[in-house]
């Protein structure tokens, strides 16, 4: 067992039993639950859909290649620069060169799950740049000092009382405030931020090729105040965020919206093709856009796990997984968590440092049944199991004893062989530490159902 995984299990068994997070994680998502239930009656056939988005996808993620050369020809003739970021390191040094080069101090930055991919604001901070998150989940996450708990809502697992609480000793404003009177705070707060900042960075919700632009969706504003006051915008992104046309578009907002949040439709929804022109006096002077492939192409690789590439990071896996709805966000120890950050974590980091994951679920099913792509989560988490066991991953004495359990149930005097006062003593010795404290272990019945029915048919 490596250290990831032991502290995925000392998590999970601190926060499972913890009521106070269990009722807040209930209240939010079923608010999400809700939500969801309302928007999706937008679509005539949900199913459909999904599947018309699944193609739309496959012909992104198969011709990959192909769509970001269209999207560097066409954003670079309209003044914008391209950074191809093969990892982590060639992202963060881009960034601080272009920080360098206009000696910026002060960086505002809305929602981006790629950059806490890369974890650039600790790096920016280690090189005396000030960064400010500007969604109002994202900065409550930084006043904290915590990663964000769900794609989506980072600060999910947190009640207004808490941000209240924080708030008060982080930003010495009166405790007990609303939160129409928290959002003023940070509103007041941001505002001064957006005129003095040199450089915004975003993130990327669609990458659109047939225009040279990226598409970025929101609720608050701060993305697009974020990308339009500084006189730099850097928008950074996975390379697998490509659409084939802006007109798909007309799909896949109204798609992101209804299953991320519940609604018809985001509240911004921004398209950005490169820097102003001359004759515009509103927008960046200079706009770059960091492709970034960190290990992609190595999920890109895999035929069966590609599909995991088609997803649009609507978080709505995460609200309806069971295992997610106990643990919460932080005990995955990784940027992307729920079902397809178990899918997708062994291929972006290491395979064996995080196959527990994929290990990590019900496999019921509900995950692959609300993806608005239509990605066979379960059968990806499945898959990932297969290869931890072709590849060793797991422990000897586990191999052994899945080979003995195998050999036993495909032969019928094996199964019945052994007492069930036998099977009991056996179940009890082996299994005791593993099933744990809080649950009881199954009891097999003294006589099998074949001693029975020979007993019944006798008499």
């Amino acid at each position: 067992m490596n250290s990831k995984e032991k502290a995925f299990l000392s998590q999970s068994e601190k926060i499972v039993f913890d009521p106070d997070h269990r009722k807040k994680m209930n209240f939010s998502l079923k608010q999400a639950d809700n939500a969801y239930k309302k928007g999706r009656l937008q679509f005539s056939d949900m199913e459909t859909t999904k599947k018309i988005a699944k193609n739309i996808k496959w012909n992104a993620i198969e011709h990959l290649h192909t769509y970001l050369e269209e999207f560097e020809t066409r954003f670079t003739r309209n003044g914008g620069k391209v950074i191809w970021a093969e990892d982590t390191r060639q992202a963060l040094d881009a960034i601080l060169n272009i920080c360098k080069r206009n000696q910026a101090k002060t960086i505002i930055k809305s929602k981006s799950i790629v950059t806490e991919e890369i974890h650039l604001n600790s790096f920016l901070t280690k090189h005396n740049i000030e960064v400010l998150e500007t969604d109002l989940g994202e900065y409550i996450q930084q006043l904290d000092g915590e990663a964000p708990y769900h794609i989506v809502s980072p600060s999910l697992h947190k009640s207004k009382e808490d941000v209240a609480k924080l708030f008060h000793e982080k930003l010495q404003v009166p405790p007990h405030l609303t939160p129409e009177a928290l959002t003023l705070v940070v509103r007041n707060k941001l505002r001064k931020k957006y005129p003095i900042a040199e450089i915004g960075i975003t993130g990327v919700n669609f990458i659109l090729p047939d225009i040279g632009g990226i598409a970025v969706t929101e609720n608050e504003g701060n993305a697009w105040l974020s990308a339009s006051f500084p006189k730099i915008h850097i928008a950074i992104t996975g390379i697998e965020k490509v659409l084939p046309s802006v007109h798909d578009l007309n799909l896949f907002w109204p798609l992101l919206a209804t299953h991320g949040s519940g609604q018809r439709t985001t509240v911004y929804n921004s398209i950005y093709t490169g820097p102003k022109n001359q004759n515009e006096t509103d927008g960046p002077e200079e706009m770059y856009v960091i492709l970034l492939d960190n290990r992609r192409t190595h999920l890109l690789s895999d035929t069966t796990a590609r599909e995991s590439l088609y997803c649009i990071r609507c978080g709505a896996c995460l609200n309806v997984c069971p295992v997610y709805k106990n643990i919460g966000g932080h005990a995955y120890e990784a940027t992307y968590s729920g079902p397809i950050g178990a899918v997708i974590s062994p291929y972006l980091n290491s395979a064996e440092a995080y196959k527990h994951l994929s290990f990590a679920s019900s496999l019921c099913g509900a995950c692959t049944e609300v993806c608005p792509v239509n990605i066979s989560i379960h059968n990806l988490l499945l898959n990932n199991r297969r290869n931890a066991v072709e590849n060793n991953f797991v422990s000897p004495s586990e191999k052994i004893g899945w080979s003995i359990w195998t050999k036993i149930s495909r032969h019928r005097a094996l199964m019945n062989w052994p007492g069930g006062w036998v099977k009991n003593i056996f179940i009890t010795k082996l299994f005791r530490k593993s099933w744990g404290k809080r649950r009881s272990l199954p009891s097999f019945a003294r006589q099998t159902f074949n001693q029975l029915r020979k007993k019944i048919n006798k008499s």
